[in-house]
């Protein structure tokens, strides 16, 4: 159940985290407004406060696993939302980032 508890916070904060980014990006680059660059900061921020919840507290754990997940996670997110195609090594390289996290994370670790 923890390992299920703690996927979950994964998925909503990459959803923030790499939504925010994709927020700003639209605002500044595709010049779309400041109204999606002040959404953008705020799902950022969200990213930060959900991450607080993993069941694991250190951050530095928390964050380096995080990454595999914003690496996968933004390549999925090009797909959907920029329809981005990903070759075998993108798709690979995130498989890769997705096992180290699950290392990181879910490990079991002596006393």
């Amino acid at each position: 159940m923890v390992i299920l508890r703690s996927a979950a916070l994964f998925v909503v904060a990459a959803l923030f985290e790499i939504g925010g980014a994709w927020l700003v990006w639209q605002g500044l680059r595709e010049h779309r407004g400041w109204l999606w660059v002040t959404g953008g900061v705020l799902a950022l921020g969200a990213y930060g406060f959900v991450a607080t919840f993993q069941p694991d507290a250190h951050f530095g754990r928390i964050l380096a696993a995080y990454g595999g997940i914003f690496v996968a996670g933004s390549i999925a997110w090009g797909v959907v939302a920029d329809g981005y195609r990903p070759d075998r090594w993108d798709i690979t390289g995130a498989l890769i980032c997705l096992a180290g996290m699950a290392v990181i994370m879910w490990a079991p670790r002596g006393s």
